[in-house]
């Protein structure tokens, strides 16, 4: 069977890893669903000059933030993971504090109950001690935390190549493997 994941974009900025992630994501037996927030299709435009519609080859269903009767609204549906790329801070707040205010936070909640991999991309900085809070309790209702955090032992030529490790590593946190992805191998 065929495994599908849900990708959440939020209004947060960072659209290129969620690109590398679609991108990514494409030579893999893997059915994307995908949730565009109002305010991340915002980002989308600001950041890489994209819509929605742009984002159609990779994604093979795209869900309204306000349709709470879609699939990925119940566990029963068989989604095997979700992706939110970027997570902005109030949607980490939302789901940490399971309040289901649009289809992206219900489609975490689902993820954290049927106890499936849920990672947030939190993206912020500097940190208050309610991000930091909000963090805590998304991760120990099961969430994993990982902020989009450049890695540079791999020498990445561009934005693009730093963006596309990163996204290796999210698919892989989310139960893929990723041949291509640069592995530290020590100091050689």
């Amino acid at each position: 069977m065929r495994k599908k994941i849900i990708l959440a974009i939020t209004g947060a900025t960072g659209s290129l890893y969620a690109l590398e992630l679609l991108k990514l994501l494409q030579g893999l037996d893997v059915e994307v669903h995908g949730l565009l927030s109002e305010a991340g299709e915002q980002v989308l435009r600001l950041e890489l000059g994209l819509y929605r519609r742009d984002l159609d080859h990779y994604v093979a269903c795209w869900h309204e933030s306000n349709d709470f009767a879609a699939p990925i609204a119940s566990g029963s549906s068989g989604f095997a993971a979700m992706a939110v790329l970027p997570c902005t801070m109030g949607s980490l707040a939302a789901i940490a504090n399971g309040i289901c205010g649009n289809l992206i936070h219900r489609a975490a909640d689902v993820m954290l109950k049927e106890r499936r991999p849920l990672l947030l991309a939190v993206r912020e900085t500097p940190l208050n001690r309610t991000h930091l809070a909000n963090m805590l309790k998304a991760h120990e209702a099961g969430a994993i935390i990982c902020p989009p955090m450049p890695a540079f032992y791999h020498k990445p030529a561009d934005l693009e190549e730093m963006a596309r490790f990163y996204a290796g590593r999210v698919a892989e946190l989310l139960g893929f493997q990723i041949a291509s992805l640069p592995r530290w191998t020590g100091i050689q």
